[in-house]
């Protein structure tokens, strides 16, 4: 891939037009290999329980929507926001990924991305260094989330070229 995190630097700085580049960069070359494979490349499940590379990417369809409204509302709420969790497995199901055509889940894909890299890219020093409370009770910041939300985005992307 050529817009990739460096080697150790997932979620371990705040490099946030480095991560902006990352994601514009994903953005530019992803929805083609999508969709340069075969409905069984998409659709297979490498094993039970395990989700296909379609499913992978409703996954981050959900990743993007509820970031997006962390990335919105953390400027917004008392300091710090708590940074509200999400059922991960039980959205892929009730959205149904597996079923929709790729066109539809690559659209949202790239909506909610091109709208994050919109929203980020307004943010001034002071918000994106607003504290945010995550699930481990720290307290990193917002560019810091933005930055860990692009590493996740990432490692999932790594895992559908893989297969």
């Amino acid at each position: 891939m050529s817009y990739s995190i460096p080697a150790g630097a997932y979620a371990q700085t705040e490099d946030v037009p480095a991560y902006l580049g990352y994601l514009k960069g994903h953005l530019a070359v992803f929805p083609a290999y999508m969709s340069g494979l075969s409905e069984e490349g998409r659709l297979n499940r490498s094993a039970p329980g395990k989700w296909s590379r379609q499913e992978i990417l409703g996954h981050l369809v959900d990743s993007a929507t509820y970031n997006l409204m962390r990335f919105l509302r953390a400027p917004l709420e008392p300091s710090p926001y708590l940074i509200p969790t999400y059922p991960q497995v039980e959205l892929v199901r009730m959205n149904r990924y597996q079923d929709l055509p790729l066109g539809h889940v690559l659209t949202l894909w790239e909506g909610l991305n091109r709208q994050i890299i919109y929203v980020v890219e307004g943010l001034d020093a002071t918000q994106l260094a607003l504290p945010v409370q995550v699930r481990d009770g720290s307290l990193p910041s917002l560019g810091w989330l933005f930055c860990d939300y692009v590493a996740h985005l990432e490692h999932h992307l790594a895992q559908v070229y893989a297969r």
